[in-house]
């Protein structure tokens, strides 16, 4: 017996709702999935209100068209969420590539909800209250809302040298590393089901995917249900983006930990050189750039250092491993940015393999993997089983 004969039979108004939301989200109209299945418009509005039972044919041919496999309408656990509706109000959604970041996201936040539904498994979140943006000045509040952030997940001043399990673990929210466009470095949204939800670009540097987080981080403390849209050339010319700009640098470098550092390391110094620049970007965990700004900005250096470093040779990485040696390596997205799936989600994947909810193909689907990949998540989940013991049980 297969899963969608194992549950009760969805209503015709259930099904037509999926496929409402399913052919949203693909922009394709009414009339055009009509000619899909040879009926005239109405038969589809019908359908989508639940008038009218659809048949199996049809709905094989609008779920492929939906990019959708008829089961996958049909389960009753699948989850239908559509967060990309929200997206295409932004300016930036215009964009082919920004378009498929969204989809992207929006598949595999559905993907996780609908295997914490089928295993039973609540997400615990522990967001912190909303602070809306208010008049005023807006350095003053995005600063003081950056220290309370660190302040209530304990962080103290030190780097964060891994914002997505800090956003993962410790606050509850989805994060998601995968191949973007290089264009594209994040994207926000929340939703009532989901909560809040984040995007990030795997292709992009440790200290590039920090600084994006740090700034999608500012949008879940202040505009909390404004989908967002982080791209390369973003000119931060909004009220919002702006402070969101000023929040990222406060969280990664707080200016009492960097003047401190500061002062430590230029101590009997007169100038600023390359070496300070490099220590500095690596006891915060940011670029060389990102910390010069920054110093720039708190008056620890002149303005247009920064420029000037660039007019003569720059900091290359040749520099760096002279000041710092080889030493251990910066952490790495390289096995998420081969789409592989986070921790969490893998664990959730294998549970459900294991127990049979779902099959190799049907999760390679949810997750937008390839057979090959959905197979590294699932990886010694087998001998994991056949090792299962009494004693290693955990008690429920």
């Amino acid at each position: 017996m297969n899963m969608t004969e194992s549950r009760e039979r969805l209503s015709d108004s259930e099904i037509g709702e999926r496929l409402r939301l399913a052919r949203e989200g693909r922009k394709v109209t009414q009339a055009e999935a009509a000619d899909l299945i040879g009926a005239a418009r109405t038969t589809i509005v019908a359908i989508e209100q639940g008038k009218r039972r659809i048949q199996m044919d049809e709905l094989q041919k609008l779920a492929a068209a939906y990019g959708l496999s008829a089961n996958a309408v049909l389960r009753r656990e699948a989850v239908h969420l559509d967060m990309v509706p929200q997206f295409r109000k932004l300016r930036e959604s215009e964009d082919d590539a920004v378009e498929q970041a969204t989809r992207l996201l929006n598949e595999l936040v559905r993907a996780e909800v609908e295997l914490e539904d089928a295993l039973g498994v609540k997400r615990e979140s522990r967001y912190p209250p909303e602070r809306p943006i208010l008049p005023g000045d807006l350095y003053t509040q995005a600063e003081q809302h950056a220290q309370e952030l660190r302040d209530f997940l304990g962080l103290g001043p030190g780097p964060i040298m891994d914002i997505v399990s800090i956003l993962d673990l410790h606050l509850g929210i989805r994060v998601y590393v995968r191949r973007l466009p290089s264009k594209i470095a994040g994207l926000f949204a929340y939703n009532d089901r989901a909560g809040a939800c984040i995007l990030l670009n795997a292709s992009h540097p440790h200290e590039r995917l920090t600084q994006s987080g740090a700034h999608e981080t500012a949008h879940f403390i202040s505009t909390r249900r404004q989908p967002e849209v982080l791209t390369e050339d973003e000119r931060f010319v909004s009220r919002e983006e702006r402070y969101a700009n000023i929040f990222q640098r406060c969280f990664l470098t707080p200016g009492r930990a960097v003047r401190q550092r500061f002062a430590e390391i230029t101590a009997g110094q007169s100038h600023l050189t390359r070496r300070h620049v490099i220590l500095l970007a690596d006891a915060f965990s940011v670029s060389r750039e990102a910390v010069v700004r920054r110093l720039e900005e708190l008056g620890l250096a002149r303005k247009g250092t920064w420029d000037w470093f660039v007019s003569n040779g720059g900091i290359s990485d040749k520099d760096v491993e002279q000041v710092l040696g080889e030493g251990p390596a910066r952490p790495s997205y390289k096995s998420l940015a081969r789409g592989l799936v986070p921790p969490r989600l893998a664990l959730l994947a294998r549970e459900a393999w294991k127990k049979e909810l779902y099959s190799e193909g049907q999760l390679a689907r949810m997750l937008q993997l390839d057979l090959h990949g959905i197979r590294e998540v699932l990886d010694g989940a087998e001998r994991e089983e056949s090792e299962a013991d009494e004693l290693v049980r955990i008690p429920r």
